[in-house]
């Protein structure tokens, strides 16, 4: 992949098209802009004037996808022409990053064999963020000024009520009598009883510090504002009013006997305390869980590690309105507004979306339970089964951001490396993990699962990503353009990766033996007493181990193509990457102090990335540690469930064991086409399925001569005959360059349908 010299040219150059052509949906633009998207800003290549096209019309259109000149209608012959200079446009894409680092993931996110990453890899300037996003990241300190009560009553707010309100506010009460009780805590008894009407309805109130501070307030300010400029700590402060109006100095507080010198403060740590402590966490613990009410969890947090350790005489809790006519100095420490906010579900932590890290829990549960209560003394097989799975979830979103983090700080050729040996690792530690166990305890029906799951993954990565993808963003962006181009070189890699690994399998379809059990005449008696006439057999296979032709033919044919796919997959990464990039000639722009010229970034040095090589590394480690142990239980737990007469077996693999590794993947395709660039979706499914063909199964064959589990490269006709379809129909939707929710839907319903054939299936052999 090239990195092409390209400077910014002037916006005065640019215009826009017309309003007259402004319903012409072929050249619809997305106004909206999400504060996550991925840096490319201009979606369109910025043209030459020779190669410039606009739709045939008597007018020149500049189409608001392409960010260049506009050109006379006469330069295009045709309109054939049009969609040819129109696949020329995306075929190139100009990237402006906020820095290096984010540049070179964007960059790979567009090369050939690599992962690809929506998420950013370094942290972004605060203040730089959206309203929004600030909004996300408040630490409830901030007082603002509202409409009024009414404004407050929200169906979050009442809904929080129900949900935490009533208990913690029962619980400080019940504190609050055991402090009065004791004499001595009647200091914190008081306290407790305010902030027991504080968490029954906090909305609209504050919580303060009461203190002799630098912060000032002043009585005659229309609002109650917070200031943090010029302040050391990030605590705000009460803003002056507009016009500085000399005030008295405000009266000192009394003396106090020091905090730590009290009965009182003893008797609260050992009696009242502790029980805030147990219901504050379990707020935040289910609060935090719930992701849309994470403001309730800061605000339980903070009362936890703050408030609550404070003199309770420095501790005033008021309203907006009482604010204003206070004598004291004080500092703001807690005021929420809102329990609900819809737009936390794109929270991150450390890069990590939350969802990801609300799911991280559910490894230490798989691995306790499952190691610890070997006999299923407290959990059943089937919970464990589901909860080992589940637990792959953010697993395998870990390992995406660490190869991200790690391919976007190094050059092209670690980051190649990293994505072919980490890339399948998820994939490949359960597949081994199944060989094995399915070996040692001779149960051929884990072989067979271990291929539905690869073909589960082939189709889900042809079929059901793409076509998930195509329909969102057919939904939001009406029709989108790719380059047809780029996909042609992943869909002949397609072709030949599919052909090759079932070219064992049609071979021994045309030279094996076709072996069958149990077969009856027609006049009801078995083969051996009546040999005329015809016989009606069941459970038929090729056999392949009766005579030489396993061992002298269809063997050296498995390890001759288990080496040449990886072979087509190094010229594949040569052709993209090297001798043909001119074919995604992606080129990165001036932007933020970044300065890029003939491939070499330099300039902005100073990103921030939320994980380092040695510690996106080290968690690249310990994923796969951990995944490997997951991995261990499901294939240990998931014999109940095979067990089930109403399942196929091929339909536990090709779904629930397939896509469950592939839902990050899913995720990031998803987002791409909500962002517009329908291209990177596209690629997000070719990549694995490629991937699959090319690395995974080669490595399990090698692995299998090596050690040997009894894997052999023969697939079921129905594996066969569902992954030739689904390429040829697939190539077939990418042939026009275009997308739309159609199109998409189409992929979605053959999708189901094969999976509607593998589960009225019956169970494979040995099974």
């Amino acid at each position: 992949m090239s990195l092409s010299s390209t400077q910014s040219s002037s916006t005065s150059s640019r215009r826009r098209r017309p309003p007259e052509h402004t319903q012409d949906p072929s050249w619809e633009h997305d106004p909206q802009a999400d504060y996550n998207h991925e840096p490319i800003l201009d979606r369109g290549e910025r043209l030459n004037s020779a190669d410039t096209c606009s739709p045939p019309t008597h007018q020149s259109i500049c189409p608001t996808l392409c960010t260049t000149k506009c050109i006379p209608t006469h330069t295009c012959s045709s309109h054939n022409a049009c969609d040819d200079s129109w696949e020329e446009i995306q075929s190139k894409r100009t990237i402006r990053a906020e820095n290096e680092v984010e540049a070179n993931k964007v960059v790979n996110n567009y090369r050939f064999g690599f992962r690809k990453w929506k998420s950013h890899v370094t942290e972004r300037p605060f203040e730089d963020r959206s309203e929004v996003v600030k909004e996300l990241y408040s630490e409830l300190n901030v007082i603002k000024p509202h409409s009024g009560p009414g404004h407050l009553i929200t169906c979050g707010n009442v809904a929080y009520v129900f949900l935490f309100g009533w208990w913690v506010s029962l619980v400080y009460f019940l504190v609050s009598i055991l402090m009065l009780i004791t004499i001595t805590g009647v200091p914190y008894g008081k306290l407790c009883w305010k902030l027991s009407c504080y968490f029954l309805w906090p909305f609209g109130k504050s919580i303060h510090e009461i203190g002799n501070t630098l912060r000032r307030c002043c009585e005659q300010a229309p609002d109650c504002e917070c200031n943090i400029d010029g302040v050391d700590d990030n605590s705000p402060v009460l803003l002056p009013s507009p016009t500085e109006v000399p005030i008295e100095e405000l009266p000192r507080r009394p003396a106090h006997t020091p905090f730590w010198h009290r009965l009182s403060t003893y008797m609260w740590l050992l009696l009242g305390y502790p029980p805030l402590v147990v219901i504050h966490s379990l707020a935040c613990f289910f609060s935090w869980i719930l992701v849309f009410t994470i403001p309730v969890s800061k605000m339980n947090a903070r009362t936890m590690a703050v408030i609550l350790l404070l003199p309770p005489e420095d501790v005033s809790v008021s309203s907006c309105s009482q604010r204003k006519h206070q004598g004291y100095e004080t500092r703001a420490l807690l005021c929420c507004y809102h329990a609900v906010n819809w737009y936390y579900y794109k929270y991150t932590v450390d890069g990590i979306n939350v969802f990801a890290v609300n799911l991280l829990p559910l490894v230490i549960v798989a691995i306790v339970i499952g190691y610890i209560d070997r006999e299923n003394h407290y959990a059943s097989s089937d919970v464990k089964f589901a909860i080992a799975t589940g637990s792959i979830i953010p697993l395998s979103y870990y390992i995406g951001m660490g190869i991200a983090s790690i391919s976007a700080q190094s050059n092209f050729a670690v980051g190649a490396v990293v994505n072919a040996t980490f890339g399948s690792i998820t994939e490949l530690t359960f597949y081994i993990t199944a060989l094995i166990r399915g070996h040692h305890a001779a149960n051929p029906c884990l072989q067979e699962i271990v291929k539905a799951a690869l073909t589960g993954t082939l189709l889900g990565c042809i079929l059901f990503i793409p076509g998930i993808c195509m329909i969102i963003g057919g939904l939001r962006h009406s029709e989108q353009r790719f380059n047809s181009r780029s996909t042609g070189v992943s869909s002949a890699l397609l072709f030949i990766s599919v052909g090759g690994v079932f070219a064992p399998t049609l071979f021994s379809k045309a030279y094996g033996n076709l072996v069958c059990e149990a077969c009856t005449n027609s006049t009801g008696g078995n083969s051996t007493s009546n040999s005329s006439g015809p016989f009606v057999c069941h459970n038929c296979h090729y056999d392949l181990n009766n005579g030489t032709l396993f061992h002298s033919h269809v063997e050296p044919l498995v390890y001759t193509v288990s080496t040449l796919l990886p072979v087509a997959y190094i010229i594949g990464l040569i052709f993209t990457l090297k001798t043909h990039s001119h074919i995604y000639n992606i080129h990165v722009e001036e932007g933020q102090g970044m300065n890029h010229s003939g491939g070499h970034m330099t300039g902005h040095h100073g990103a921030v990335v939320h994980w380092s090589r040695w510690r996106s590394l080290v968690i690249l480690i310990m994923a796969t540690v951990l995944t490997s142990a997951c991995a261990d239980l499901v294939t240990e737990h998931i014999q109940p469930i095979l067990n089930q007469p109403s399942i196929s077996q091929y339909f536990i693999g090709v779904t629930v064991l397939a896509m469950v590794p592939e839902i990050p993947e899913i995720v990031n395709g998803i987002q791409f086409a909500l962002q517009n660039n329908i291209s990177l979706s596209l690629e997000v499914g070719g990549c694995i399925a490629v991937q699959v063909c090319m690395l995974q199964i080669p490595i399990l064959v090698l692995f299998n001569a090596f050690y040997d589990v009894g894997f052999v490269l023969l697939f079921s006709d129905l594996h066969l005959w569902a992954s030739i379809f689904s390429v040829i129909v697939v190539n077939y939707i990418f042939m026009d360059g275009k997308s739309d929710y159609f199109q998409g839907t189409a992929l979605v319903v053959v999708y189901l349908i094969l999976l509607a054939l593998y589960f009225f299936a019956p169970s494979p052999a040995g099974c």
